[in-house]
């Protein structure tokens, strides 16, 4: 408790989007190979039509809720315009899945779409209780909340798969941890149900609608890719692009803690007016999600072909083109990520939607030429170049508002570290062939110490706040650092 809120709360983060990457790293290897690219293809679809029609469900109010309980003004009554409002929405949802069945094709063939009904339903359960819980400000809760979704949801559908119950397993173990997740939101819910007005009802309007119109440029931007694949390919191909995706989120899990973490602090100093300490927390957002994104770019560049061949098996290793692409556009997605946060945080949704709608047309246009003639390196490529053009026009918005910079010495001193690190891991794959999965695993240990002790020593600010962190952790420090 000696820790700064922000430091705590971000490491609470951090800590739990760790965990959710290695659970979801490990469970997708096993499913790749015990159940193939094809059925592994075809649950991912039924993510993406789960996404799009609990966006629909959700109608933006979600993102609302959070916003208003956030600043501390009548928040049982807006927790309650919200569980009113989620639970009319998911009816519209679900009716309209039901009237869209013969057209979704993919979803109907592979046995999920009941499945999908059933998730739709329990998401209302869910999403009411986390929104809640993390427009309190109890950012570790729910945090924990979607390390146990994917604790449980891993656990069933490994149960699940082994017992041979192939996609059924896989959607069934997406709900259980759905409930499992809600479960835990709804033990911390301090919230409780209220008389709400026409005015909290406006006021969740005025925000959600931006904030849904700009949560589904977002969504299409995140699944655009993967239902053309499926329309223009096969559940093979969307598996091999989807596993390639899944191994670049590798690095953004820094991005994504400080998201969860910052979106309620600015939101409140952004009702302040307290616009330094957003520019002040922006900047050091940058440099401390790129200090994993630019190594884990470099080091992917070298072993991706590697790691995927022996971590998910042959037929996934045709996928590395991908990988190489996918790589690059997680680095500009931490800015792309964080300056939207920074906007919706803002209050000014609806120059969020305005950068994610443009970004959008645009990625659908490029999927719909690209994946034809290039497959999955062209899905690749449409992503990386409309990711580019949404960063850039969010710096555009954002900056109207406040000064939007990076911290020059300690980006340089990461990517100076890094390139280092990538010369070694270059020396290291000619002298030592990558032939088997225990020296690719090397090779990764070798560079992340490279690159630590290289950052370390270049970096004194960095440096310091690790130790100081370390020291309040009670955590030991060498002291050769």
């Amino acid at each position: 408790m000696r820790i700064d809120p922000i430091q705590r709360q971000s490491l609470i983060s951090l800590a739990s989007t760790l965990g959710l990457t290695a659970v979801g790293f490990l469970s997708t290897m096993l499913f790749a190979h015990t159940v193939g690219p094809a059925i592994l293809g075809a649950y991912f679809l039924f993510v993406a039509y789960f996404s799009v029609f609990n966006l629909i469900g959700d109608g933006g109010f979600g993102g609302a809720a959070v916003k208003r309980i956030s600043e501390g003004e009548d928040q049982n009554a807006y927790f309650t315009a919200f569980f009113v409002l989620r639970v009319m929405l998911v009816v519209v949802s679900v009716c309209l899945l039901l009237v869209a069945r013969p057209y979704l094709v993919d979803i109907t063939a592979s046995g999920a779409f009941f499945w999908l009904i059933i998730a739709l339903v329990a998401s209302v359960f869910t999403s009411v209780a986390s929104n809640a819980v993390y427009g309190s400000g109890k950012v570790g809760v729910n945090q924990i909340s979607q390390l146990v979704d994917n604790l449980v949801r891993v656990i069933v559908q490994v149960i699940a798969v082994v017992l041979g119950y192939g996609i059924a397993g896989l959607a069934g173990g997406f709900v259980a941890g759905l409930l499992a997740a809600g479960l835990i939101n709804y033990r911390f819910l301090d919230l409780k149900l209220a008389p709400f007005g026409l005015l909290h009802i406006q006021s969740l309007f005025l925000f959600s609608f931006w904030s849904f119109l700009g949560s589904s440029g977002s969504l299409v931007f995140s699944y655009a890719d993967i239902i053309m694949l499926g329309y223009f390919l096969t559940d093979t191909e969307v598996g091999i692009y989807r596993v390639a995706l899944q191994l670049t989120t590798a690095a953004t899990f820094i991005t994504t803690a400080l998201h969860t973490t910052l979106y309620p602090k600015v939101s409140y100093w952004g009702k302040q007016n307290d616009l330094v300490s957003v520019e002040r927390a922006l900047a050091r957002a940058f440099t401390y999600s790129l200090l994993l994104a630019v190594p884990v770019v470099l080091g992917g560049w070298i072993l991706g072909e590697r790691l995927l061949y022996f971590f998910y098996g042959e037929a996934f290793s045709t996928g590395a083109g991908a990988l190489a692409i996918l790589l690059l556009v997680q680095v500009v997605h931490v800015f792309m990520f964080l300056q939207t946060t920074c906007l919706n945080a803002l209050d000014r949704p609806r120059d969020s939607f305005r950068v994610t709608a443009v970004a959008v047309a645009a990625n659908i246009g490029l999927n719909l030429y690209l994946i034809p003639a290039y497959g999955i390196v062209g899905a690749s490529a449409a992503t990386l170049v409309t990711m580019v053009l949404n960063a850039a026009l969010a710096y555009y918005a954002l900056s109207r508002s406040i000064r939007v910079t990076i911290e020059p010495r300690s980006v340089g001193n990461i990517v100076l570290a890094a390139l280092i690190m990538a010369v070694v891991l270059a020396a290291y794959s000619l002298v030592v062939p990558l032939s088997n999965v225990f020296v690719v695993l090397g090779a990764v240990a070798l560079g992340g110490l490279v690159y630590c002790l290289v950052l370390l020593r270049l970096d004194g600010g960095i440096h310091d706040e690790l130790k100081d962190l370390a020291g309040k952790l009670g955590l030991p420090w060498p002291g050769s650092l």
